[in-house]
């Protein structure tokens, strides 16, 4: 199938951009029916924004709490807060215990 460029108006931003004949082809390669409709400039900045808006995205790091392994005592940080009334364990110690059960 031969594509041709198109001039398209962003939906957001008014701008007319164009879809390539290459960008047309690649959308296809992906199975996409669908043309777009922001451009480039605006389509970034709603991923952006999506990503931002998200509880949890992979640019935010997670609050670590220091505790001690209750197996072989070496200090450790773990993903959430020890209460202190079930043992905590490093991660060597807690994927062979793991694996025992």
């Amino acid at each position: 199938m031969s594509f041709q460029d198109k001039s398209i108006q962003c939906s957001d931003c008014g701008t007319t951009f164009t879809f390539s004949a290459e960008d047309q082809e690649f959308f296809r390669s992906k199975g996409y029916t669908n043309e777009p409709k922001r451009c480039p400039s605006c389509r970034q900045a709603r991923k952006l924004n999506r990503q931002g808006s998200s509880s949890y995205s992979y640019s935010q790091r997670r609050q670590m709490f220091p505790a001690v392994c209750a197996e072989c005592g070496k200090d450790t940080q773990v993903p959430f807060e020890p209460r202190g009334d079930k043992p905590v364990y490093c991660s060597d110690c807690y994927g062979k215990i793991r694996l025992t059960r």
